[in-house]
């Protein structure tokens, strides 16, 4: 059993499960999602709410 990594990825709150599956995916940073946010709607746990967020943290990056 992993430990809890709880909600934050990359300092955004996208939830346990989102967190789980980016982290477990590979993920470490915004810098290493896809360009396209919505292919990571294939992974378990992530959803709308959580691309969203992390859209909008891109979006304020750049």
């Amino acid at each position: 059993m992993q430990p809890d990594r709880g909600p934050m990825f990359a300092g955004v709150n996208v939830g346990r499960p989102a967190a789980g599956a980016l982290i477990d995916a590979g993920y470490s940073s915004i810098s290493d999602l896809p360009e396209d946010l919505e292919e990571l709607k294939e992974l378990h746990g992530v959803g709308p709410k959580a691309i969203r967020l992390l859209r909008t943290v891109r979006e304020q990056g750049s």
